[in-house]
């Protein structure tokens, strides 16, 4: 357990995972809480992330900091997702290590999973088959980070561990139009059309595929759970169990935002992965489970939008 004065560091803090977890420390009790921005700790810059441990000595760390984007941010910089990614993982994973960090919980994504893998997908499934192309420079670095952390529990005994999120939304979220995943981008679009009056919305693909979705907030509350009652090489996978179409959800955020046009559907564009369901079984066998339903969750983030219209620009 970690104690309420221990010192925490969370890489990523201004992130919609970091702010969560940040918010979650503070709720809980939390006193110590050591954060950075990007502009102060560039994380992939080896010497800087050595400096900044052997100053700090950080007790716990939360890895939250990553390069994350939708299906078109992953396609036109497939280079800098893997490289930025791996090398800031590998930096702080690292460095935790040299100065005696107690536990580390580096933060991933369901993507590390096959294209085709079980479903709902179980944490054993990793490595059995090929990527999801769309988005496999960002599911090979996540996964080193992973395996770096159980690597070095085998070789040298560290209590590091990892958590793999479904896809997340909520307060921090980004808006932007073409780099933003599909319930934010939907966020943003609908409530542009509600504003301009526009007859219609299209969206990508057929609306076929499956996708499960979790309240930002909820991740952050298992993740503080995990660091305090989890040890183990495997990942631990962070869902609600339940799946619907996208063209469910494009209803849904209609209905939530008060949009009334016509829908339609682009379909010259990319669906992705048909269906991204994760077991949850393990996180459920741990004493842990969800809170927020799709649509309060939903109805938060768009107040969240409503009241940060800067958050829209980036």
């Amino acid at each position: 357990m970690m104690e309420k004065d221990a010192k925490i560091y969370v890489a990523g803090h201004r992130g919609m995972v970091g702010s969560a977890i940040v918010r979650e420390l503070q709720r809980q009790g939390y006193t110590n809480i050591v954060t950075r921005t990007h502009r102060e700790l560039d994380l992939t810059r080896q010497e800087a992330v050595e400096a900044f441990f052997a100053a700090e000595k950080p007790e716990y760390v939360f890895l939250a900091a990553a390069k994350v984007g939708g299906i078109v941010a992953n396609a036109e910089a497939l280079a800098d997702f893997m490289y930025e990614n791996m090398i800031l993982e590998m930096n702080v994973i690292h460095a935790a290590w040299v100065n005696g960090c107690k536990k580390l919980e580096f933060l991933g994504s369901s993507c590390i999973y096959p294209r085709m893998a079980p479903q709902p997908m179980p944490e054993s499934c990793l490595l059995t088959s090929e990527l999801e192309k769309t988005n496999e420079a960002y599911a090979l670095a996540k996964i080193s980070g992973l395996k770096y952390c159980e690597f070095l529990n085998r070789q040298y005994g560290t209590d590091y561990i990892s958590v793999m999120p479904t896809n997340l939304y909520g307060p921090n979220d980004n808006y932007h139009p073409t780099h933003s995943h599909v319930l934010p981008a939907l966020i943003r679009r609908f409530h542009e059309a509600k504003v301009s009056g526009a007859p219609y919305v299209t969206c990508w693909g057929d609306g076929s595929p499956l996708r499960e979705f979790l309240y930002v907030d909820d991740l952050a509350n298992l993740c503080v759970f995990l660091m305090n009652h989890y040890s183990g090489n495997e990942t631990v996978n962070a869902g609600t169990g339940k799946e619907l179409s996208i063209r469910e959800l494009t209803e849904l955020v209609a209905k939530v935002i008060g949009y009334t046009g016509e829908i339609r559907w682009d379909t010259t564009k990319p669906n992705g992965t048909p269906r991204k369901l994760l077991d949850v079984s393990k996180a459920t066998a741990l004493g842990w489970t969800y809170r927020t339903e799709l649509e309060e969750g939903i109805r938060l983030s768009y107040e969240d939008f409503l009241h940060n219209p800067m958050r829209a620009e980036r």
